[in-house]
Parts: C-alpha cells; sequence; structure tokens
C-alpha cells in the first residue's frame, strides 16, 4: 500500500482528502505544517508528499526545499503543491522549489487522485 503524507493546515481539506485517498488504497498520514513533514520524513519512509503551501510554521515552497535537500532517497520524493494562490506562483515557481505538480484550491479530487496515482506507480 502506498504511504501519502499530506500536509495542511485546514483540517475540512486534510479529511476529505484522506477519505478519498483511503477509497483508493492509500494509507494517509496528515500533519499540519512543514515543519512536522519534516519530522516525520525523519521516521518513516513515504510514496509521495502532498504539501498545502500557506501554513504555519514552515509553509510548503520551504517544505519542498528542504525535503529537496536532504541529500538522501528521501530527497527524491514526488511531491504536488496544494495551494489556494495559484495566481501567485507559475508552475516554474514550484519546479524550482522542487515540485512535482501542483493542484489549485477547491481541490478537484479526480485530479487529485490521478495525479497521486501517477507519481506514485
Amino acid at each position: 500500500m502506498k504511504k501519502v503524507l499530506i500536509a495542511e493546515d485546514s483540517s475540512v481539506i486534510q479529511n476529505l482528502a484522506r477519505k478519498i485517498l483511503e477509497f483508493q488504497n492509500f494509507e494517509i498520514h496528515a500533519v499540519k505544517n512543514g515543519q512536522q513533514v519534516l519530522d516525520e520524513l525523519a521516521k518513516a519512509d513515504f510514496d509521495i508528499i502532498l504539501l498545502d503551501i500557506n501554513m504555519p510554521v514552515m509553509d510548503g515552497m520551504e517544505c519542498a526545499r528542504a525535503v529537496r535537500a536532504l541529500g538522501d532517497s528521501k530527497s527524491n520524493i514526488p511531491m504536488i503543491a496544494i495551494t489556494g494562490n495559484a495566481r501567485n506562483y507559475s508552475m516554474e515557481d514550484f519546479k524550482e522549489a522542487g515540485f512535482n505538480d501542483f493542484l489549485a484550491k477547491p481541490l478537484n479530487f479526480d485530479a487529485l487522485v490521478s495525479q497521486v496515482k501517477a507519481l506514485t506507480e
């Protein structure tokens, strides 16, 4: 079973994404900020990370750069940015930070499932 780490400070979005991905047989671990992502990565392996861009403590862009800088196999984990402000960033910005793809809010759950599946196959 593929393991998904979701970092999202909105519990509503976190719970919806969890339900949808669990229905697709993914194992979900959810945290509230980028620092917690790094803490979880230190303890366990994940197949993909979904990162909200706007989070307290450490935002998604900062977290993505930190993951890519880890220097071990975990630095290659696929990452999807989740953003409510897609206009503020270009795909180039996301790529530069280390993201493989991005999803705009409100989340399109079909797109969520297809991107997660594509990046974890």
